[in-house]
């Protein structure tokens, strides 16, 4: 027995309430046609409230108040809306085996669901502390953020060690969200990591020395430069410490985790014309226009937004679906702090604005080629970080670094103020046909939300989120 629908969208997070809310709009299916399979128990919500307001002591967010589509200011995606719209929720439901040839996806339960179309939103896993072979990594104050499972675990540790201690086992995205909320939740925060510095893969050592200065100042320790290698624990197997390489034995009433992520791909492995590459699957897409074709991965609750309205778009209009023009973005908020970061941090890096205030207004641009090809602003207005947005879309070109170091972010509020000029540069225009990648990566974000593949009678577009 099973069921059998047009439209597939298997996964639950966010880039498939985006895409359930563009096939709304555009109306592309009857009642009864369209379904979203998901192993979360409810319908797909904004990931970055978890990291955020999610875990606050007072005035939480909670659900329904974070269902997609709020994040972009747009529609409130709850159970009841679905069911107006005729998309039927398969929630609770793991698929463990898909047949791309047949077009069937098989259930825990046994049943078999088919499909004409199918949109792989399957997302990614937080990589365990069990995968790299630390033993004891199963106890119960041991907490990871992915979903919303995850993120009341991590609240019940909170409150069951008021004014205690906690480690934090990672520099990227969850480990400073995390640990900023554990302080605001006046817990003792201690941060592991083997980086030189927080948020490796995007700060320079100049900007990350800031937050690392804020952060050392409301109460949290760095460790740097090592990794846990074990625990210690108590007859009950709770963690009472972790032991790091270099020796030292951190007092620990919880662990939070975040190193890094995985892409579920393995029910596709074997059966797709082309190969998994780089921890995702290799297919046709759509190039962005901002790298000239390069290929790269979009690892961001905005990039799954996006990519989810094109994905439905190029299934349901593809004669009038050109290249996606996505500029990526990134961001985040942490206690008084709030930065915003545009485009590609490759290039000479050209620091701005005031470093020492205890209400910061400063940023990087990143030069390529004499252009600008990424910009990070902390503590910018509306106005400010739309204009840092517009100074990378238009690649604006550099004539000098030291006056780019003397302008600061007036170089691009002039820029944004400006007609916009003919750059040189060649514009994609309709979708060309070629081999090439997106996928999640070990970027330890709870943000990272979905990667998008759809799969018809042949390959058609893949969208990374």
């Amino acid at each position: 027995m099973g069921r059998a629908f047009v439209y597939v969208i298997l996964g639950g997070g966010v880039a498939a309430g985006y895409a359930a809310l563009e096939f709304a709009r555009r109306g592309g299916y009857s009642r009864g046609e369209l379904c979203i399979i998901s192993e979360e128990a409810v319908a797909p919500y904004e990931r970055p409230a978890l990291s955020k307001g999610y875990l606050l002591p007072e005035g939480a967010a909670r659900l329904p108040g974070f269902h997609t589509c709020v994040g972009a200011n747009d529609e409130l995606l709850t159970t009841k809306w679905y069911k107006e719209q005729g998309i039927e929720l398969v929630l609770g439901t793991k698929v463990i085996s898909a047949d791309v040839r047949c077009k069937t996806l098989l259930t825990a339960t046994g049943e078999t669901i088919s499909y004409k179309t199918l949109i792989i939103g399957t997302g990614a896993w937080a990589l365990k502390l069990q995968e790299f072979g630390i033993q004891g990594s199963d106890a119960s104050n041991i907490c990871y953020l992915r979903n919303i499972d995850d993120a009341d675990r991590l609240v019940n540790a909170m409150k069951s060690c008021p004014g205690g201690n906690a480690v934090v086992i990672g520099g990227g995205y969850i480990g400073m969200e995390c640990a900023a909320a554990l302080v605001t939740n006046k817990i003792r925060v201690t941060m592991v990591f083997p980086e030189k510095h927080c948020m490796g893969r995007l700060f320079t050592e100049k900007i990350a020395e800031y937050y690392e200065n804020y952060y050392t100042s409301r109460g949290v320790t760095f460790v740097k430069g090592t990794v846990l290698t074990s625990f210690e624990r108590d007859t009950t197997g709770k963690v009472t410490a972790v032991i790091l390489k270099d020796g030292r034995h951190l007092p620990a009433d919880m662990v939070v985790v975040g190193i890094g992520i995985r892409a579920n791909t393995s029910l596709f492995e074997g059966q797709l014309l082309m190969p998994m590459e780089n921890g995702g699957i290799k297919m046709l897409l759509h190039s962005i226009k901002l790298f000239d074709g390069d290929i790269r991965r979009l690892e961001h609750v905005d990039s799954a937004r996006r990519t989810a309205r094109h994905a439905v778009a190029s299934i349901l209009e593809p004669s009038k679906t050109r290249d996606i023009d996505y500029l990526p973005f990134f961001y985040s908020r942490v206690f008084t702090l709030s930065w915003q970061f545009y485009g590609d941090n490759l290039g000479e890096v050209v620091h701005f604005g005031d470093f020492t205030s205890s209400s910061p207004r400063f940023g990087a641009y990143w030069v390529n080629k004499g252009r600008i090809a990424g910009a990070f602003l902390e503590g910018g207005s509306r106005d400010e970080y739309e204009a840092i947005s517009v100074t990378v879309r238009r690649k604006a070109k550099v004539a000098n670094m030291a006056e780019l170091e003397n302008q600061g972010l007036a170089f691009a509020i002039q820029e944004s103020q400006t007609e916009a000029p003919d750059s040189g540069l060649a514009v994609v225009g309709k979708p060309t046909y070629g081999m090439a990648c997106h996928s999640w990566c070990g970027c330890s974000s709870v943000n990272h939300c979905d990667w998008l593949l759809v799969w018809q009678e042949a390959p058609q577009v893949v969208n990374s989120g």
